[in-house]
């Protein structure tokens, strides 16, 4: 009972659609440089409007194809049910990318990773045309690749943002496998296309075409 209750706990805390609020608060607010040039009210419209086109209205998206009867569960716990909200989720993203490289002063380790984001979407809509996939492993996974990368590439890069995530990415992998929501291989499949999408957005930029 404690065992699934944590399971619950880190799948809604670690909700693929948080992951991308996460790690830019982590790059707004903690890293040294990146935003140096930034006053307080500008970091937090920053991540705000992250909020809103990776969080909020994919989730306010989602509630309304439910409601309207679009989709069978909120939970999208089957691929048709996943068709459009991930054309929905790609729009978002892809949107918020797009955004912050055109705004002037964005750091590039922002704009790797919101690419990176929009690219893991793409990659899960592409394996739900064939198979259901862990969007907890992708956001987790991409998440990792990017603190990997920032750890042997950024002179303020630390080991410990990429063994937390490791260990995060572990913990709710986990609880996806206890609450029997995916099988080890859509597990599995999850963190392989999360740390291509974010490797490829940070090695070959011109994969993101905005």
């Amino acid at each position: 009972m404690i065992k699934r209750a944590l399971a619950h706990f880190f799948s809604v805390v670690f909700h693929p659609l948080f992951i991308s609020a996460y790690v830019m608060a982590i790059i707004i607010f903690v890293h040294p440089y990146a935003f140096a040039g930034y006053e307080h009210k500008q970091k937090v419209l920053r991540l705000l409007t992250v909020v809103l086109c990776n969080t909020f209205l994919p989730l306010f998206a989602i509630f309304l194809l439910w409601r309207l009867q679009l989709i069978k569960s909120p939970m999208l716990r089957t691929e048709r049910d996943r068709i459009i909200p991930y054309i929905v989720a790609m729009i978002f993203y892809f949107w918020s990318a797009y955004v912050f490289k055109h705004l002037p002063d964005t750091p590039p380790l922002a704009i790797h990773f919101l690419g990176g984001a929009f690219l893991a979407v793409v990659g899960a809509w592409i394996c739900n045309i064939y198979f259901k996939v862990s969007m907890h492993a992708i956001a987790l996974g991409g998440a990792t690749m990017f603190f990997c990368l920032f750890a042997f590439t950024d002179e303020y890069g630390s080991a410990l943002y990429f063994a937390v995530s490791l260990l995060i990415t572990g913990l709710v992998c986990t609880s996806r496998q206890i609450l029997t929501a995916h099988t080890s291989f859509e597990i599995w499949a999850g963190i392989f296309v999360g740390l291509l999408t974010q490797y490829a957005a940070w090695e070959w930029p011109w994969l993101l075409f905005f």
